[in-house]
């Protein structure tokens, strides 16, 4: 009958039950009592579970005899995920940055109305994506050994400044020092005794740049060679201790600055995965969703695995849609003690 070979009737009967977004444009919820179909965050009242099924595409539902919802409009998905994928489209092979109205108009958009749409679909606004791309770009050409100011311009920004006004916040860390491995830049560190082993702690003055099991001050300067790497300190005495706290108590969100980098899509996944109540998990394609491209679960996964703060984003709550466990660069045994500890199952 079509139905959706995306993610299971149980998972999708979940997603209904909280009226999740992420799964909007994932299937449509078809209720036997009505004849008609919504997305999955329809706020209609809903019905019970036996007069429920789920569909992978408006096609499946019409050739089943269902009609779509006047309420959450079910039709109109189709049309907006398709929008948001054009303009983004548009953000990647633009040379210069484009307007909210341009942008819009060339979707067929209202901008104010495009503007949620876009934010709604993708975590950020048109303008910060755009933003993002520039700047993962210039560090990427940072990194390889380009002319700074050559890399400025050579990823679209209009001048030198434009790019080192966001940089700061945006790169964690200057160009310069992102270019020279850390240069310039002062990190603290300390190891940690926890009941799942060693754990290294590591931050500038911004937050938490590194996070993770089974490392030490070798793989720390390995990571930033040219930053300033000092053990220790009053500074970084009561963060360790909260972040030591999130390991043996994880059932407790913990709300610690960061300072980490990855693309847009990377840094969309982990926002993603910090929204995750403690005790609960999200499939790498609902996380997939949530960042805006519903299709790159592998890539979902991928980000994952580039988590730099372990526990602190907190990627032991990912999982496989099938419900398998999925991998932990810290082994599966501490990724099932977490979530044993938070009450999963």
């Amino acid at each position: 009958m079509g139905k959706t070979d995306i993610i299971d009737p149980d998972t999708a009967w979940t997603a209904f039950e909280r009226r999740d977004r992420a799964f909007d444009g994932l299937f449509l919820t078809c209720v036997l009592t009505t004849g008609i179909y919504c997305k999955p965050s329809c706020p209609a009242r809903h019905p019970k579970r036996e007069n429920v099924q789920f569909f992978r595409t408006t096609a499946d539902a019409l050739a089943a005899g269902f009609r779509a919802c006047l309420r959450c409009k079910p039709d109109e998905l189709g049309r907006d995920r398709i929008a948001v994928a054009q303009a983004i489209g548009i953000i990647e092979l633009a040379e210069d940055s484009l307007a909210l109205e341009e942008l819009a108009s060339r979707v067929g958009y209202a901008p104010h109305h495009f503007h949620r749409l876009f934010k709604r679909a993708t975590g950020v606004t048109p303008a910060a994506y755009a933003r993002g791309l520039r700047a993962a770009a210039a560090g990427n050409a940072l990194i390889n050994g380009v002319n700074i100011t050559d890399a400025i311009y050579a990823v679209g920004y209009s001048a030198p400044s434009r790019f080192y006004e966001g940089a700061g916040q945006r790169l964690g860390m200057t160009p310069t020092a992102w270019r020279r491995g850390g240069a310039g830049v002062t990190i603290r560190w300390v190891l940690a005794d926890t009941s799942l082993g060693q754990l290294l702690i590591a931050a500038t003055d911004k937050g938490l740049c590194r996070v993770s099991f089974d490392e030490g001050e070798a793989a720390l300067r390995q990571r930033f060679p040219k930053a300033q790497i000092i053990a220790g300190g009053a500074a970084l005495a009561k963060l360790a201790m909260q972040v030591v706290a999130s390991v043996e108590s994880p059932q407790r969100d913990h709300n610690l600055p960061m300072d980490v980098r990855g693309t847009a899509f990377q840094e969309s996944v982990w926002q993603a995965l910090r929204t995750i109540p403690a005790g609960e998990t999200r499939t790498y394609s609902e996380l997939a969703a949530a960042a805006g491209s519903p299709g790159a679960v592998r890539a979902a996964g991928t980000a994952c695995g580039a988590n730099q703060l372990a526990i602190v984003i907190p990627c032991h709550r990912a999982q496989r849609t099938d419900g398998g466990m999925g991998g932990y660069a810290y082994g599966l045994g501490r990724k099932r003690e977490l979530r044993k500890r938070e009450g999963v199952e």
